[in-house]
């Protein structure tokens, strides 16, 4: 064993330095190798590279194929707080990682699209995994909030399109401004695409791709982020001994120092040596302050923004790119956004150019995320972005939104004329069948009726059918010039009581007429509730008078409908024979004993047992404002008449334009207007004996609503309430809703589907602005100009509005369709439609009314054997 131990001692140690040599020498043959045949490991590098990027593409085409997209719609008053729309935030970066396990992390992404088309002023979508559609559709907005599962969009090729990618500058730790939500922060992207043209092709798109990375980048990261500020410091450090060096040596070699020197050495100071200089140590990095926003975990994303504009038109997609670069400058604070690339002279070497263009076009089709570097944010960073468009933003009106008007088109109805942001101005429409009542308010001249009068005019000439009914005359003359065609004076017909010059012509209408068809319960009520809504009479206030009117009219109805099946219709009695009945007893039973047959029991009976005990004086609250009307010419010569031509329900079928203009508002002019009214309600009501889809469109028009409620408040409520189930739509026009009756105003406002209104005092438009959330307020809508207005519509369902535009001015909207020359001819030929005759005439034949009803009623046995063939009839 001890010469066995040498041996074995003596082998080891050349061994293990062979060992050694032997590897060092494989190290340089191997550096060797390598440096003579470099490529080889540099193409098995690619290959490798090539083969994984191949696989991973290949597996990100697929998982990009299960990706879900949903259509966020806010509704007008979503006003979310800053927890709501974080809770978001967290809910999208949790979405993202809603992807199976073998998704490459490009995939893994949530993407928030923002676009403009020309369909809407800025669609707000969301896409993700497929996994994350049941998190991504309750959204922590609520109700405030439509989410609805979305179809793929298809864009067709514009000639012209530029691409752009977003990287963060600046200091990379550092946030983005935090931007208020008041304005709304997506209002500067908004204002980008406000002027976009679908027409030229315009098209604006915004990707933002949320993305939660790995720990171990993020840990890298910040090393990076560390190392990089521990060599700024170091850098700091050395450049300030550097100086501190150079001022030392500044100070040793001037004069005031050598002096000084050599005045300690005479003073025995044994000489100065050289100052010592202490170089400055670096301060110690700290990691929140080097980190900054990348200090804590949470809540922290990768982002990749991308836009893209296009544009059949060159130079404008350019212009709208710059145009959204200048509106992401609004989130620039210690870091911003900016579009990645360099510029070259005129050129931009970005997503536009190759080698970048591919990548580009891959992400932006697939929805793949690849963040630059930088391109770290936090949640509350991207407040503005995650979230749709809020009560604060302010959308433009694009086509989509708001038909423009066309000429003769039935379906549309004329608003106004609106100004885009670029400043085209345009005339926009509502649709005819959701414009069921309107409303507007405002100061006299203010533009109210000059709009109302184009709007019934281009209605008149695309083919509707309507009725105008202005109290004060001024709208008639003013509209004469421009509906003065051939293809219109067949169609227009004016009832107008004010009765001026010195032949005045006055139509004629029996409210009580059995002539034109009507039910004869029907104009009992109506007539009755005409004069109890005059003359405020109820229940409660003149029970008597009401009875005592309503016997008389159903007696009086019931031989006009026995004139009329005798064949003489031209023997009817009118509203003035009710004196008549109730103060002449011969007459009263002549009436009593013609209607035999046709008046019931219960009615007759009232006049055998009731009506002998009333006393005279019970009388007087009926015949009083009976007399009114026939002491005043024009209201006897225009109810006193037998047959009577105006017929409001012959015009709603045959699509008539008819003028009313009723007169004053005195207690004679409030009684006719009332009359007017209820028939009107009657003959509306009366559609119901046709179907729905054979009842023609027609609109009513009511002018100075104060003056025609006072006369039938619930008259005109009714209206407001009712006449869209029978295809009649009525707008109305008031200085101050205040002043309407309470139903009235209720009716209105409820109702209403456009609401206007021009400038006035701001206690005037409150009412208005407060159905408006008050955006605008009153201050804003009281300092308006002289025909503008401030307008909201409903389209499709949805209120669109309030904006502002301008009335349209008839002298220039329908400059090409005034005829004043042939104004006189159209007034003679709606005078004539409207059974007009000379006033003298009229009154003689009310005069002798009462007579020939008597001379029927006594050779009424021998009249009832003729029968004659009743039909609605129109205007003669």
């Amino acid at each position: 064993m001890g010469t066995a131990a040498p041996h074995l001692t003596g082998q080891a140690t050349p061994t293990a330095s062979g060992s050694v040599f032997g590897l060092f020498t494989g190290i340089i043959r191997t550096v060797d190798w390598v440096t003579v045949h470099w490529w080889v490991p540099m193409t098995a590098a690619i290959v490798v590279w090539a083969v994984g990027e191949m696989v991973v593409r290949r597996l990100a085409r697929k998982a990009s194929a299960e990706r879900m997209a949903l259509e966020l719609v806010p509704a007008r008053h979503f006003d979310p707080g800053l927890e709501e729309i974080f809770r978001r935030g967290v809910q999208l970066a949790r979405a993202s990682t809603s992807m199976p396990w073998w998704a490459p992390r490009r995939t893994k992404a949530v993407q928030i699209r923002l676009r403009a088309d020309g369909s809407r002023a800025l669609r707000y979508r969301i896409e993700g995994p497929a996994g994350g559609e049941r998190l991504l559709s309750i959204t922590p907005f609520g109700p405030a909030v439509t989410v609805t599962r979305a179809r793929p969009l298809a864009d067709k090729a514009r000639e012209h399109v530029v691409r752009a990618e977003f990287i963060l500058r600046g200091k990379p730790t550092a946030p983005l401004r935090e931007v208020p939500l008041d304005p709304d922060p997506l209002q500067p992207l908004v204002d980008a695409v406000c002027d976009l043209r679908a027409e030229l092709g315009d098209l604006a798109e915004i990707r933002l791709d949320i993305q939660r990375a790995p720990k171990w980048v993020l840990r890298a990261r910040r090393v990076q982020l560390m190392a990089a500020a521990r060599r700024r410091e170091r850098r700091e450090a050395q450049s300030a001994a550097r100086w501190m060096r150079q001022d030392a040596t500044g100070i040793e070699d001037s004069l005031a120092w050598h002096v000084q020197q050599l005045v300690s050495a005479k003073q025995g100071g044994g000489g100065g040596g050289r100052r010592l200089v202490m170089p400055p140590v670096p301060r110690r990095v700290d990691p929140v302050e080097a980190l900054g926003k990348l200090a804590d975990d949470d809540h922290l994303v990768r982002v990749q923004l991308l836009v893209m504009c296009a544009s059949n038109i060159e130079g404008r997609a350019e212009a709208r790119l710059a145009q959204l670069q200048a509106a992401f400058d609004v989130f620039g604070g210690g870091s911003r956004w900016a579009m990645r690339g360099w510029r070259v002279g005129p050129w931009r070497l970005g997503a536009d150019r190759w080698p970048s263009r591919r990548g580009f076009e891959r992400r932006w089709a697939l929805g793949h995320c690849q963040p630059p570097r930088p391109n770290w944010v936090r949640l509350e960073e991207l407040t503005g972005l995650l979230k749709p468009p809020t009560v604060h933003c302010r959308l433009p009106l694009l086509a989509g939104d708001l038909p423009s008007f066309e000429w003769g088109n039935p379906e549309l109805l004329l608003q106004g004329i609106y100004r885009a942001p670029d400043g085209r101005r345009r005339l926009v429409a509502s649709y005819a069948t959701e414009t069921l009542f309107e409303v507007g308010v405002g100061k006299a001249g203010g533009g109210k009726t000059e709009r109302a009068l184009a709007q019934a005019i281009g209605w008149a000439h695309a083919g509707g059918g309507l009725m105008f009914v202005d109290p004060h005359r001024d709208s008639w003359p003013r509209a004469l010039p421009f509906l003065a065609h051939d293809a219109l004076m067949q169609r227009i017909a004016l009832i107008d009581l004010n009765a001026g010059g010195p032949a005045p012509q006055v139509s004629s209408w029996n409210p009580l007429g059995m002539h034109q068809g009507q039910v004869a319960h029907e104009v009992v009520e109506a007539t009755a509730d005409a004069f109890a809504s005059a003359l405020s009479w109820d229940d409660a206030a003149a029970p008597r008078a009401l009875t005592i009117l309503t016997a008389a009219l159903a007696v009086l109805v019931a031989v006009n409908d026995s004139a009329c099946r005798a064949g003489r219709p031209e023997d009817q009695a009118t509203i003035f024979h009710v004196r008549a009945l109730l103060t002449d007893p011969v007459f009263r039973a002549a009436a009593l004993a013609g209607t035999q047959g046709r008046l019931d029991e219960e009615s007759r009976s009232w006049w055998q047992t009731v009506f002998p005990a009333l006393p005279v004086d019970s009388f007087a609250v009926v015949l009083n404002p009976i007399a009114r009307l026939a002491s005043h010419p024009v209201t006897r010569a225009f109810l006193g008449q037998s047959a009577g031509v105006y017929n409001i329900r012959a015009a709603m079928d045959s699509k008539m334009i008819v003028w009313v203009c009723p007169g004053g508002n005195g207690p004679t002019d409030k009684l006719v207007t009332a009359l007017l009214a209820r028939d009107l309600l009657r003959a509306v009501r009366s559609r119901r004996d046709t179907p729905e889809h054979q009842r023609m469109l027609f609109r009513a028009y009511f002018d100075e609503l104060i003056t025609l409620t006072g006369a039938a408040p619930e008259t005109i409520a009714s209206m407001f309430e009712d006449f869209r189930k029978y295809k009649v739509h009525v707008h109305g026009m008031t200085q101050l809703l205040a002043r309407l009756p309470t139903p009235v105003r209720l009716s209105l406002v409820q109702n209403a589907s456009t609401l206007a209104s021009t400038a006035g005092s701001q206690s005037a438009i409150a009412p208005i602005t407060a159905e408006w959330g008050k955006h605008p307020g009153p201050d804003i809508v009281a300092a308006l100009d002289r025909y503008d207005h401030y307008l909201s519509l409903t389209v499709h369902g949805r209120r669109v509005g309030p904006f502002p535009i301008t009335g349209p001015h008839l002298d220039e909207v329908f400059a090409a369709y005034a005829r004043p020359r042939q104004a006189a001819a159209l007034e003679r030929s709606a005078q004539a439609t409207a059974g007009a005759a000379p006033l003298d005439q009229l009154t003689a034949g009310a005069t002798g009314q009462l007579g020939r009803v008597s001379d029927f009623l006594a050779q009424h046995p021998r009249a009832t054997t003729a029968a004659v063939h009743l039909e609605k009839g129109r205007y003669q």
